[in-house]
């Protein structure tokens, strides 16, 4: 009878640790994906110049024009669009760099897209970041382009 019982506690102790461990599991994806869908918004740093030729943790050379960022969770190649509330200014990023690494911080952004967000001369400012799911890239509009011959301009000399 007491191994019965033995046998028993163990059957139902073993369930719990899997049960427990699924749950954990699935409240892990739940979070994390509920996480990355909605706006963060916090502090955003920038790149030095100095940076550029250096690798990120992708393998990209850092340049400094180029409109990259760092972030902690996003995968490589995640579009995100960067808003800076103070004067409304909004620039789309490249995530190819882990990071930032110091507390309170969201985004490390390349000095190209501080730039465009107006942020350089402040250094750290409060920016709102959101991942791009549809973009669509602006092309030009069609008109019609008149290109003189050749022939044209020589007789007109």
């Amino acid at each position: 009878m007491k191994d019965m019982i033995r046998l028993f506690n163990k059957f139902i102790l073993h369930k719990t640790k899997v049960l427990f461990m699924w749950g954990l599991i699935i409240s892990f994806i739940f979070h994390f994906s509920s996480l990355k869908a909605q706006p963060q918004t916090g502090k955003a740093s920038f790149y030095s110049k100095r940076a550029t030729g250096m690798r990120t943790a992708g393998g990209d050379k850092v340049h400094h024009d180029s409109l990259t960022c760092a972030h902690r969770t996003y995968p490589f190649g995640t579009l995100l669009q960067v808003t800076n509330p103070a004067n409304g200014r909004v620039v789309v990023v490249k995530v190819n760099d882990r990071g930032p690494y110091v507390r309170g911080r969201i985004i490390d952004l390349s000095w190209g897209a501080a730039r465009d967000l107006g942020i350089l001369s402040q250094g750290i400012a409060t920016v709102t970041v959101e991942p791009l799911v549809h973009f669509q890239i602006p092309m030009k509009k069609d008109y019609d382009l008149v290109i003189p011959m050749i022939s044209d301009i020589v007789e007109n000399e």
